[in-house]
């Protein structure tokens, strides 16, 4: 990790008003900083917000743009060149709502419409304006795969450079995918936390001293993209908080920044405070959260990852703690599922919704529904679950349990047979 200096700020970052440590809430200027000098805690950004209403708000671009009063970004980033994500569906679920016997109102909000199909659009959208202030000329990251997509795809647009670094044995559609965007690609023999550490060492270098790494140097502004998702539940709910969210847990940076994008709008009037719990979703190959949940502890232990859940294949994850403080403070909890049911929730929500998600879509659904089954998570309360990428990109995932329901002849007869043992619905009901 680096201490922070003093940079020379370039231009406006909106209602952004410095850097604040989350531990011992030491303060600092804005710039490429992420950890405190003073006890190396993690540094957030402070705000002061003035003049958001609903009406600002809902005039405002389709897109994460319209929530610009209330992140750290001049309020003319949406006419700089970008992806301009977000805006996703909130999809109502009621065919996996009755298969799961709920009976509370459930939603999945679906990232998968996304410039390059999942949630980290958002995130580096916000990285990008900050590394644009801070006079940074290269975007970089360490990757699981979807932030990589994101990161060389937000740089093509933007006129940037990129260098993505990724573990080496990424599902082979987030590879491909980032590297036809152009930049550099680096994979890395190791896992997500060989990357990261990597990815820490560099930013010391000479040669990177222009290169913004949006999970790194700029992750204080990065973060606060993930606000985002909880902004627009609540805005398409028109204007409340659900009941209860899943969220899919990596380094748990998502599911502590919809927490804290509904108390900031309800610290701002603009949705009613109203009680809420948040329940974070691991894969069991990976669950180092989970784990601390169950054993009632507050630290969060290092694990090797060994899962097809790869985008949250987070063995070290940075804001495993402050995932658990959430849960508990809201009554929610974090749970596990093996890969045998990721494979399962992705099929289950295909089939009963439409929706093609990706592993960490898997996991949430399962989670979801191992939840239901210990009792934790209410069947009658207003449920929404996100969905934070595609399943065209873990096609592996079901590569081996999905496929033709028969190979035929081009003959009426084979198609009689083959629809016997399992004749079409009749009835949409």
């Amino acid at each position: 990790m680096t201490a922070p200096t003093t940079p020379t700020v370039r231009a406006d970052f909106g209602p952004a008003t410095g850097l604040t440590c989350r531990e011992c809430g030491a303060g600092y200027a804005l710039g490429a900083a992420y950890a405190c000098a003073d006890c190396f805690g993690p540094l957030e950004i402070a705000y002061e917000f003035g003049g958001v209403t609903r009406e600002r708000i809902a005039a405002g671009p389709a897109s994460i743009w319209r929530y610009a009063p209330l992140l750290p970004v001049a309020p003319y980033a949406a006419d700089e060149p970008n992806l301009a994500p977000g805006l996703t569906s909130l999809v109502r679920a009621d065919n996996l709502a009755r298969a799961l016997g709920m009976t509370g109102t459930l939603w999945v909000k679906d990232e998968r419409a996304n410039p390059t199909h999942s949630f980290k659009d958002r995130v580096v959208a916000v990285a990008q304006s900050a590394a644009r202030r801070l006079g940074l000329r290269t975007l970089a990251c360490a990757s699981t795969g979807n932030l990589a997509n994101a990161v060389a795809a937000a740089a093509a647009r933007a006129g940037m450079g990129s260098v993505v670094v990724i573990p080496h044995d990424l599902e082979a559609g987030k590879t491909l995918t980032t590297a036809a965007y152009g930049g550099t690609l680096l994979a890395v023999r190791g896992s997500y936390d060989d990357v990261n550490r990597l990815c820490s060492e560099l930013i010391g270098e000479p040669f990177t001293q222009d290169w913004g790494f949006v999970n790194v140097n700029l992750r204080p502004y990065y973060a606060e993209g993930s606000k985002t998702l909880g902004y627009e539940i609540a805005e398409q709910l028109g204007w409340r908080l659900p009941q209860q969210v899943v969220v899919p847990v990596a380094s748990g940076s998502l599911l502590t920044k919809v927490d804290k994008a509904w108390r900031e709008l309800t610290g701002l009037g603009l949705v009613q405070d109203s009680p809420y719990r948040m329940y974070g979703a691991q894969a069991t190959g990976c669950s180092p959260v989970a784990q601390a949940f169950r054993s009632g502890a507050d630290v969060v232990r290092p694990v090797r990852p060994d899962t097809i859940a790869r985008s949250l294949a987070i063995g070290n994850p940075a804001d495993g703690p402050y995932a658990l403080d959430v849960a508990r403070r809201t009554g929610g909890a974090v749970a596990d599922v093996d890969d045998a049911a990721i494979v399962d929730g992705i099929r289950l929500l295909a089939r009963t919704e439409g929706i093609f998600g990706e592993t960490a879509g898997g996991v949430t659904v399962a989670t979801l529904q191992a939840l239901l089954a210990a009792g934790t998570l209410d069947p009658a309360a207003e449920t929404v679950i996100l969905n934070t990428g595609d399943g065209l990109k873990t096609l592996d995932a079901v590569a081996g349990v999905v496929g033709p329901t028969a190979t035929i002849d081009a003959d009426v007869a084979q198609v009689t047979a083959a629809l016997a043992p399992t004749p079409l619905p009749t009835s949409l009901s």
